[in-house]
């Protein structure tokens, strides 16, 4: 009976431990060693060894196969994907609907005090600077001259006047006024419309920030609406259109490389190890069951 153990524990034992010392020649050691200044064979250990080509290997594989633009857009414009967008900008419009701070107040949880005024000032300067360009560059002197011109005809046709040819009176000095009418409403738009803009614009935005999110949110359901249509579109378009430049630019390959090269080898092994403890036990296990039916066959004969 003794023979007839001794084999299946002793293959057993020599299965387990060549199997774990297997296991840890993968990653040990970390560094070549010598003996008598001749190198020892195994050393440094596979991992450690091959751990350049390993980067490699790695970065290509998950930029080719795990992260490249087809599986990325799968991913990012999924119907689930877009639900959840979808359902975080509800969940943030319904939070905004009770809150009470103001936009300025809401911005500074952001934004410094800082960035916030120079944000409100190149706002304002833009908004001024396109309406007044609009303003000094169009006919809207001979427009509002026109239009006045043609209102005083109108009143003086219906009036009593009107009965006794006044209408024609005026038509025939309408177009010199119309002129000199035009001319300095041009002149007052020219030296006076940025200043007008420059109130109209400062009155509106300080409306604007003291205005709460609560107010800002209830009661404009329809476009709130079309806000979130607009961004779930910008979303689209930036991962349709932008995204392979974007790869492109990032270049994960040489990221996941250059972030396994400078990785420590004991940080290496202890994230291997973490992921696969499990079954690299078992595989030494294995080595102890394949040992122990080896020495169960010898045994026999």
């Amino acid at each position: 009976m003794i023979h007839y153990l001794i084999g299946p524990a002793v293959g057993a034992v020599i299965g387990y431990i060549t199997n774990d010392i297997a296991i840890r020649m993968l990653f040990r050691p970390h560094q070549a060693k010598y003996f008598m200044g001749v190198h020892i064979p195994f050393t440094p250990g596979i991992i450690p060894k091959e751990k350049s080509r390993i980067a490699t290997s790695i970065g290509k594989a998950v930029s080719e196969n795990l992260m490249n633009r087809e599986v990325l857009e799968s991913s990012l414009l999924s119907d689930d994907m877009l639900d959840k967008i979808g359902h975080a900008i509800d969940e943030f419009v319904a939070t905004q609907s009770q809150n009470d701070e103001t936009i300025e107040e809401f911005a500074s949880h952001y934004l410094t005090t800082q960035d916030i005024t120079a944000m409100r000032t190149d706002v304002s300067n833009g908004i001024v600077k396109m309406i007044t360009g609009k303003l000094q560059d169009s006919s809207l002197g001979e427009s509002i001259a026109h239009m006045a011109t043609e209102h005083a005809l109108e009143k003086t046709r219906n009036s009593v006047a009107g009965l006794f040819g006044a209408d024609k009176l005026v038509a025939g000095l309408a177009q010199p006024i119309e002129k000199i009418m035009a001319k300095h409403i041009n002149e007052i738009l020219q030296n006076n419309s940025q200043q007008m803009i420059e109130h109209l614009v400062t009155e509106e935005s300080e409306h604007l920030m003291s205005m709460t999110m609560k107010e800002l949110t209830t009661g404009h359901q329809e476009q709130l609406a079309q806000i979130k249509g607009g961004i779930l579109n910008a979303y689209r378009v930036i991962i349709t259109e932008h995204l392979p430049r974007i790869l492109q630019d990032i270049d994960i390959s040489a990221i996941i490389e250059h972030r396994i090269n400078e990785m420590d080898m004991n940080e290496a092994e202890a994230i291997i190890l973490d992921v696969m403890k499990k079954e690299l036990r078992a595989i030494v296990w294995l080595g102890a069951l394949l040992g122990c039916i080896m020495g169960t066959i010898t045994s026999l004969f």
